[in-house]
């Protein structure tokens, strides 16, 4: 049979390549780079498929169109998944999915197979997209259908002359632009943190240092006074200068899909400041009611695409919202960072509402006068008035 596999180059898909192959099956590899490998990471991939008995390896680049049609809006959404997780893997599951199921239509596959065990997310995300953009194909999921253990696929792959050290596969770890996460044997208890060692980047840089980031209609487009053609470029260019202070680590825990909780550790520095830095700027140039919606309309698109209903049509409507929310979102936002953290300084932007010539907080006003607060507040109380004189009778 001709199989696409979602490949990653890790334990699991390695080891559905040389199962599969025995099974006497003609796999096609495909991985979606989203911003988590380089050149030669590919490169090795690439060989790895091949001595495992691949057929054929293809590696898209969707790295902009993951941003295009997925990280802006996390962005003008200020999307954190229970105030803490920039939806690093389920945003780019959900966009690999989609683009593999494509892949697989092009080369004329029979079916589509992934390496996803049974306990997680990403099965779900992966079958969803399958089952609705190739409904002819059959999917399938070796580690998932025979319950097999890491340590299980380790030893097969040692059986069939392709060693996998027992370090590489105690850490599972995704990497992509908006984010990498780690899983280990700590996340899969209530108490225990991920060791020092488990982080892939470390602390190199203890000074302190200010930078400035730029931002057009919600987007990042600068950082420190460079302007980029794409705001990928300067994605990438926050986390080259973030990274050394080794920010944006944290564990996240929340409610999988398929009803049980689940933790996992990630660092995502670019991200991080992204979001809060972007979030402080609309806070000085949205009035009251558009962050209120907006918030409303982001939390349900974080938990719509973390629970696989990327290709909901609502998903699209709310995009619009979030999009048209965003043409006075435009300035910079002055940003510290230190070693583990960092620290947002303020704003300078030409639709700062807070420097209007109608008054300072808290300092005078020039917009009104001490009477119109009076009147103004004598009706706004004048409910709370008939209310409480309702309840006083009750009362008595």
């Amino acid at each position: 049979m001709k199989i696409t596999l979602a490949y990653s180059g890790g334990l699991d898909t390695s080891f559905c390549i040389k199962y599969l192959t025995e099974q006497g099956h003609e796999i096609h590899c495909v991985t979606v780079d989203t911003g988590g490998f380089t050149p030669a990471d590919i490169e090795a991939m690439e060989a790895k498929a091949f001595r495992l008995g691949a057929a054929s390896f293809r590696c898209v680049d969707a790295v902009r169109d993951y941003y295009e049609q997925c990280i802006r809006y996390l962005v003008f959404g200020n999307v954190l998944r229970n105030n803490t997780y920039p939806l690093s893997v389920s945003a780019e599951r959900m966009f690999q999915a989609v683009a593999i199921a494509k892949q697989a239509q092009l080369i004329g596959s029979e079916a589509i197979a992934h390496g996803s065990t049974g306990a997680g997310n990403d099965q779900v995300r992966f079958d969803l997209a399958f089952s609705v953009l190739c409904p002819e194909m059959q999917i399938i999921t070796p580690i998932r259908d025979h319950r097999f253990s890491r340590e299980e696929e380790v030893a097969y792959l040692a059986k069939h002359g392709f060693e996998w050290t027992q370090q590489k596969a105690k850490y599972s770890i995704n990497p992509g632009i908006w984010g990498t996460s780690v899983g280990g044997a700590e996340t899969l208890t209530s108490h225990l943190p991920l060791p020092e060692s488990a982080w892939p980047t470390q602390l190199t840089e203890n000074e302190p240092a200010e930078i400035s980031l730029t931002f057009e209609k919600g987007e990042l487009v600068g950082v420190n006074g460079q302007v980029f053609e794409h705001p990928v470029e300067a994605i990438q260019a926050l986390q080259a200068l973030a990274a050394p202070y080794a920010i944006g680590r944290d564990t996240h825990v929340g409610d999988t899909i398929i009803g049980i909780k689940g933790r996992v550790g990630f660092e995502a520095a670019a991200p991080l400041i992204i979001i809060k830095a972007h979030h402080l700027l609309e806070k000085h140039t949205l009035v009251k009611w558009q962050q209120y919606w907006k918030e409303q309309l982001a939390n349900w698109y974080g938990m719509m695409l973390h629970e696989a209903l990327f290709l909901d049509p609502v998903m699209r409507n709310i995009e619009a919202f979030l999009a048209s929310t965003q043409e006075s979102v435009t300035g910079e936002v002055f940003v510290k960072f230190l070693p583990y953290r960092f620290e947002l300084q303020g704003v300078k932007s030409d639709f700062d509402l807070m420097q209007s010539e109608a008054g300072k907080y808290g300092e005078m006003n020039n917009g009104w006068s001490g009477e119109d607060v009076k009147g103004f507040t004598k009706i706004l109380g004048n409910q709370l008035k008939i209310y409480q004189s309702t309840r006083k009778r009750e009362e008595v």
